[in-house]
C-alpha cells in the first residue's frame, strides 16, 4: 500500500469500530455490474420466497453464488473487502473462512425485518471479539424507501435490543456497485419496501477459521466444483486446516483432497507455533 492508501484503510477501520459500519462506493460497475445482475436474475426467478418472520414472506434468497453466479467470486475476493475481514477477524483465528453468500430481493410490500444480530447464530459470548464481518453489495440502488439495510450505529457497544426503535436507525442508502461493511455485532435488519420495485443485493460475509459457517460450503461447492476454483478461494470455503488440527481430512490439509492425493498417508501435526515450541521442548526434556 501507498502511504495514503494505508491512511485511507486506517481511517476505514476506525470508522467501522467506531459506528459499526463503513460504505465504500462504487466498488463495481459497468460491464461487471451489469454481468452480475444477469447472472443473478434467473435464479431469483425461479426460486421461491422465503417462508418465516426472519427470512421474510416477500423476499427472496438464493445462496451459492459461487457456481450460479460465478463473478460473485470477484466479490468475494476483492482486496479491499479482504483486507478489512483479515484486520479484524485474525487476532482471533488461524485463518478466515467464507460464511455465506447469499442474493437477497425485498419485493415491494415487504415489511421490515426484526433488529437482528447476525453473531447470534453462535450461542456463544464474544467477549467483545469480532467473529463475523458482513458485506452488502448494491445490485440495484439501496434506498429508504425501497429497503435499504437499516443500521443502528453504535449497537455493537451495548446489550441487544431486539425492541430497538426504527427512528434511531439510519438507512444503508448507496448506489449500485457499493459496499456497506458491518460487523457481526452491529443490529440491523432489511427495511420495509414501499416502492413499486423490488431492490436487490448480495450478502457476502466472513468469520473465524473455527467456527461453523452459516452455508454448508462443501454441499454448496462439492470436490468437482470447488476443483475448478482459484487456490486462495479453495481455501477461503474450507478447504484447509484451522491449526490446531481442525478440518483436516486424513490427517492431511484438506487441499489435498482436491489435488488428488491418496487418503492413506500419515498424520502430520498442524500446530500453533506456541504449541508446536511448547510440545518439542516438552518431549525435549522428556529424554526419550
Amino acid at each position: 500500500m501507498t502511504l495514503q492508501e494505508q491512511a485511507q484503510f486506517s481511517g476505514d477501520l476506525e470508522e467501522l469500530e467506531r459506528d459499526g459500519y463503513l460504505i465504500l462506493p462504487d466498488l463495481i460497475g459497468g460491464d461487471a455490474l451489469l454481468q452480475l445482475r444477469e447472472q443473478l436474475e434467473p435464479w431469483l426467478v425461479r426460486t421461491p420466497r422465503c417462508e418465516g418472520d426472519f427470512y421474510g414472506w416477500k423476499t427472496t434468497r438464493v445462496g451459492g453464488l459461487l457456481s450460479k453466479a460465478p463473478i460473485v467470486q470477484r466479490l468475494v475476493m476483492a482486496p479491499q473487502i479482504l483486507a478489512i475481514a483479515e484486520a479484524l477477524l485474525r487476532p482471533s483465528c488461524d485463518c478466515i473462512q467464507l460464511n455465506l453468500t447469499q442474493a437477497t430481493r425485498v419485493h415491494p410490500g415487504e415489511r421490515a425485518q426484526a433488529p437482528h444480530r447476525d453473531e447470534e447464530m453462535w450461542p456463544w459470548p464474544t467477549a467483545g471479539r469480532h467473529w463475523l464481518i458482513n458485506v452488502m453489495w448494491a445490485v440495484s440502488d439501496f434506498t429508504a424507501e425501497n429497503g435499504a439495510t437499516r443500521l443502528w450505529p453504535g449497537s455493537h457497544r451495548r446489550a441487544l435490543d431486539r425492541g430497538e426503535a426504527e427512528a434511531t436507525s439510519i438507512a444503508g442508502e448507496m448506489r449500485a456497485g457499493s459496499a456497506l461493511v458491518f460487523l457481526g455485532s452491529l443490529t440491523h435488519g432489511a427495511g420495509a419496501n414501499r416502492t413499486q420495485a423490488p431492490r436487490t443485493g448480495i450478502i457476502v460475509s466472513y468469520c473465524l477459521g473455527w467456527l461453523k459457517t452459516y452455508e454448508n460450503q462443501f454441499l454448496a461447492y462439492p470436490a468437482e466444483v470447488a476443483r475448478e476454483f482459484p487456490d486462495a478461494l479453495q481455501r477461503l470455503i474450507g478447504y484447509q486446516m484451522h491449526r490446531p488440527n481442525l478440518g483436516g481430512w486424513e490427517g492431511q490439509d484438506p487441499i489435498q483432497y482436491l489435488r488428488g492425493a491418496p487418503a492413506c498417508g500419515p498424520h502430520r501435526d498442524a500446530l500453533p507455533p506456541d504449541i508446536a515450541a511448547e510440545l518439542k521442548a516438552l518431549m525435549a526434556s522428556s529424554g526419550d
